[in-house]
């Protein structure tokens, strides 16, 4: 993994090296902890930044036999680590072992294979280069000029302005994600509403009334700086869309105490995303959907260690013919804002690429995005293929790129991977004749993909 890792041709060394290599990142979708960015945390072991909350790494290890005690119980930072390099070995063709080792070399300068042998150094180097930096020192070395946290409706955001006081270069900014309203069959929604309300000033007791909550909420967010919302998308929506007095009927039966089923949790999820839609087209905003998960699915584990530790998997719920009637009321009422389909179902790539070109209206190239590879969908691969999927069924070149969408402050060489990826596929187009070499336009698509086209599509 040189200089030249995954560049096979020699358009794709020129425009990585030419090009993309150099650019800001815009990271318009990530889970950092903004307290962690406020505090500049310092993080005390290579373990602590590694291994702690990243299920990436732990679903690794446990397919790989690591004993749950080593990942997530209470053996050491040092035994935990030397774990982890102990199973590296055996994943190969897994992009973590790609990712991990873009990591020695982007952001500590080690030129070195993560093995057993190598642990003991690699424990030593990391720790010693650790104890120098901070959060701001990886968003500052990765040039990041743009970072979007993922933020509660109900959050003060207190960090987000105490971050926009300091001196940090990297501007970071809240996004939008309603999940908590949109779980109404929760246990703790009830008491949520009740925070809701109060910091909306908002008595909630209606459906009506939680539109209204949320809506002051996004003109707060906005102030702040906000211009994505982001919602995951789960079950299946109807192919009828819902009316209010249905809608009122659905919220009115769960504030009684009455979970929903199935069917009406679908009714419930496209009337809310319809409402939220209209506002988020008013601001000028982008709706982010994050299509396709199954979460929580090992229940014993969810009950010790809780949600987002690796216990997901990609569903296969139909979703096309919801998606179309959501997005078809929102286009009827002038109302649909720019949208983002992230797809975690390799199966419904080409399903959910051509259905962005039946509400594209020209206002904005690609107003309708075909988000980049998602998760379980983000290897070698499943980027390779969501590039070619996007470009068979509409406009690379108004493609907004990729994001780190993680936890974790060492994630950013996700961003150079993928634009070694992107400059290897069009580099193979020209190679095979399907485009002329020395074409400029080469280098505006790659400049476009990798940086100024989320900056311009987003309003940031």
């Amino acid at each position: 993994m040189d200089d030249d890792f995954l560049l096979d041709t020699p358009v794709a060394r020129e425009l990585y090296h030419g090009v993309a290599a150099d650019l800001p990142i815009i990271d318009y979708h990530s889970h950092l902890q903004q307290g962690e960015i406020a505090a500049r945390k310092r993080f005390a072991t290579i373990t602590e930044l590694w291994l702690g909350g990243d299920h990436y790494k732990w679903r690794l290890m446990r397919s790989a036999g690591v004993g749950e005690h080593m990942i997530t119980g209470d053996a050491s930072p040092r035994d935990k680590f030397s774990a982890f390099c102990r199973v590296l070995p055996q994943a190969i063709g897994n992009p973590i072992y790609h990712w991990s080792h873009l990591e020695l070399r982007r952001i500590f300068g080690l030129d070195a294979v993560i093995n057993a042998q190598t642990a003991p150094a690699l424990w030593d180097q990391l720790n010693e280069r650790l104890a120098g930096m901070d959060s701001w020192s990886f968003l500052e070395q990765a040039r990041v000029e743009i970072a979007c946290t993922t933020d509660d409706p109900a959050d003060d955001l207190a960090d987000h302005a105490r971050i926009a006081g300091m001196e940090l270069k990297t501007r970071v900014l809240p996004a939008y994600r309603p999940d908590r309203a949109m779980r109404i069959n929760d246990a703790a929604f009830v008491d949520y509403l009740q925070r809701l309300g109060g910091v909306a000033n908002v008595e909630i007791g209606s459906f009506a009334s939680l539109i209204k909550a949320l809506a002051n909420r996004i003109e707060f967010f906005h102030a702040q700086g906000a211009r994505i919302s982001d919602h995951a998308v789960d079950i299946a929506l109807p192919q009828k869309a819902p009316s209010d007095a249905e809608l009122e009927s659905l919220f009115a039966a769960r504030l009684a105490g009455r979970t929903l089923d199935a069917s009406e949790l679908g009714q419930y999820l496209a009337g809310l995303l319809a409402h939220l839609g209209r506002h988020y087209a008013r601001h000028d905003w982008a709706m982010c959907l994050h299509i396709g998960a199954q979460r929580n699915n090992n229940s014993r584990q969810f009950g010790t260690l809780g949600a987002d530790t690796g216990y997901d998997s990609i569903s296969d719920m139909s979703c096309s013919a919801g998606l179309a009637c959501l997005l078809d009321r929102l286009d009827s009422d002038g109302c649909l804002p720019k949208t983002m389909l992230f797809c975690l179902n390799p199966g419904m790539s080409t399903i959910l690429s051509t259905m962005l070109g039946n509400f594209q209206d020209g206002s904005i190239a690609g107003k309708l995005q075909f988000g980049p590879a998602w998760w379980f969908n983000d290897h070698r691969d499943g980027n390779l293929e969501q590039i070619r999927t996007l470009a068979c069924h509409g406009v690379l070149g108004s493609f907004v790129g990729m994001v780190t969408d993680s936890r974790s402050f060492a994630s950013y060489p996700r961003h150079d991977y993928f634009r070694r990826l992107l400059c290897r596929q069009l580099g193979q187009w020209v190679d095979g004749g399907e485009y002329p070499a020395g074409e400029s336009a080469l280098a505006e698509i790659v400049q476009g993909i990798c940086y100024t086209n989320a900056k311009n599509y987003f309003a940031l």
